[in-house]
């Protein structure tokens, strides 16, 4: 039976560390719910995917959380973001779903979703699209001391420069065309930290410990070396699962991703 497709467009919490993040609930509160979590760069504005698959998750009868990182759109906030103001936005925003959540991340969004599950009371499962692990020639420890290295000298276009490295140049090239850039960069200090962080303490550290499911997705046409990615990141779970999508080069097919979730849902 078809749901409301929208809830609340542009509500709003104040997280543990006092940060305002702006948030729309797709569904109905208390529904077991999808939070997603972008990777570096999107908000709910720029993000019509996401958007799209919180709509028909809606229609399934589900709740689905699409929030404005820390320091990204109407989540304002000033100057590097750490990590641990995004993982108490990601608490704040569980709780507020009222029901069981499973945190849906992307791309480096992955690498902050894994560490903000023991954070989740009523976490469900894990589901992780194309997390950039192991991506990186000399590790992402060694890639995000770099960034870090440019934005503690106030290098900020040339942090985003750094970030992008290996990357497709036409993204670098359409993140300079925001009106944020550079520094935009300063929101994505906790995904690189989170990325840096569970390389260094490996995926099981995070992982090992959970009794939900975890399930590392990827496209059907993907970058090299994210299938591998997503076959370690379930090996390192307990209930951990690799799977092919429907989906090209880092995004999803909505239609294909709500119908996954909702089967992880109505476990």
């Amino acid at each position: 039976m078809s749901q409301t497709t929208a809830l609340e467009i542009g509500a709003a919490l104040v997280t543990a560390a006092g940060d305002r993040v702006v948030f729309d609930r797709h569904g109905a509160a208390g529904a077991p719910a999808a939070l997603f979590i972008a990777g570096a760069g999107p908000t709910r504005a720029d993000d019509p995917v996401t958007t799209a698959t919180a709509r028909l998750l809606a229609e399934r009868g589900f709740q689905a959380l699409v929030h404005d990182r820390v320091g990204r759109g109407e989540s304002v906030a000033a100057g590097p973001i750490p990590l641990e103001r995004e993982l108490d936005a990601i608490a704040a925003l569980a709780e507020t779903a009222g029901g069981p959540v499973v945190l849906v991340g992307h791309s480096s969004g992955c690498a902050i979703a894994m560490l903000a599950a023991s954070r989740v009371e009523r976490l469900a499962g894990l589901t992780l699209w194309e997390a950039p692990l192991g991506q990186f020639a000399d590790g992402a420890p060694a890639w995000w001391a770099e960034v870090e290295r440019h934005l503690e000298a106030g290098e900020l276009e040339q942090a985003v420069a750094a970030y992008m490295v290996d990357m497709p140049p036409e993204w670098l090239e359409q993140l300079a065309q925001s009106p944020d850039y550079p520094g935009l960069v300063q929101s994505w200090v906790p995904d690189g930290t989170a990325l840096a962080e569970v390389e260094a303490e490996g995926a099981a550290a995070s992982l090992g410990a959970l009794e939900v499911p975890v399930l590392a997705v990827v496209g059907t046409e993907t970058f090299p070396g994210m299938a591998s990615a997503a076959d370690a990141i379930a090996a390192a779970a307990p209930r951990g699962a690799s799977e092919e999508l429907a989906g090209a080069w880092h995004s999803w097919e909505p239609v294909a991703m709500a119908a996954r979730l909702a089967a992880m849902l109505e476990a």
